[in-house]
């Protein structure tokens, strides 16, 4: 079992915890993500790492509760625990690899979107540890659904935000700020962008106009997180890829962005069947509890 160390709440339905999980924690790199289950029956939830820290031995999740399963993870308290963590899985981040002499060389820009923007804040904090100079845009509709500012403004050399509404930062798309940032004279070698794949599509045709190196994650689209389902295969570069095990992150330039939306839709039926069963299920629990009354 995977004590829950620590549990608050980011924005509306967006959970971070901290999981005692000390071989993780010792092993983990930037980029790379868990499989995590809340009972021996629940589903395998891959999850990209928030944080990690090897001397607590934790390791820092955060979940946006939107399917059956998300939702019974996010409703684990405090001192409660998972059945399973297993990782890191997936290969680190490629700069992690680098020589540290060119990697100093270098000046990145990241764009979080949305809950993609947790797993962004251990990839900055590891270039920042490492002399390496990067800049952050965090998007999100508005300023409610902002999330990591604080932690981001203590890695980052800037932050910028962009909400839908206006209401805090710039408004607009993350793509128009980042023109606007280039068009102003700032300089990147790369961008790493990690949210909704529609945003990472996005991204990827604005950065291609500047010839401006892009990798994206591809968490969002694994299911079994082992290569063994298939439900995660995409194409990049006109060759089938496995997310979970050839990425999760890829060069975005050569993602095909539409594929990987149709088959993020896939499991859509099945997704809301099953929470069907879960609303009628509580249903009758409840309605049980009030027979016992």
């Amino acid at each position: 079992m995977y004590p829950i160390l620590e549990k608050r709440c980011l924005a509306e339905g967006i959970w971070l915890m901290k999981i005692r999980a000390p071989r993780v924690a010792r092993a983990a790199l930037p980029g790379q993500f868990v499989i995590v289950r809340t009972d021996e029956r629940g589903e395998r939830i891959p999850l990209t790492i928030a944080d990690f820290d090897a001397v607590e031995g934790s390791v820092t999740i955060v979940t946006q509760a939107i399917g059956v399963s998300t939702r019974k993870i996010c409703a684990l308290e405090a001192g409660e625990a998972l059945a399973d963590f297993a990782g890191p899985l997936g290969h680190p981040s490629e700069f992690v690899g680098m020589p540290m002499e060119e990697l100093r060389s270098r000046r990145y820009i990241f764009i979080g979107g949305g809950v993609g923007t947790a797993p962004v804040y251990p990839q900055v904090k590891w270039l920042r540890e490492h002399g390496v100079e990067v800049d952050v845009i965090i998007g999100a509709k508005n300023r409610q659904m902002l999330i990591y500012t604080d932690e981001m403004r203590a890695v980052a050399d800037h932050l910028y935000i962009a909400t839908d509404d206006g209401s805090e930062g710039f408004k607009g798309l993350v793509t128009q700020l980042l023109e606007k940032l280039i068009a102003e004279g700032r300089h990147y070698d790369e961008c790493v962008a990690i949210g909704p794949m529609v945003m990472m599509k996005f991204v990827a045709l604005t950065t291609k106009k500047y010839a401006l190196k892009t990798t994206v994650s591809l968490n969002a689209l694994m299911v079994d997180g082992t290569g063994m389902c298939g439900a995660c295969r995409v194409s990049v570069g006109g060759r089938t890829r496995f997310t979970c095990v050839d990425g999760p992150e890829f060069d975005a330039h050569e993602v095909d962005f539409d594929e990987a939306m149709r088959r993020q839709g896939m499991y859509r039926t099945q997704e809301q069947r099953a929470a069907a069963l879960a609303a009628e299920r509580e249903a009758g629990h409840r309605c049980k509890i009030g027979l016992d009354k």
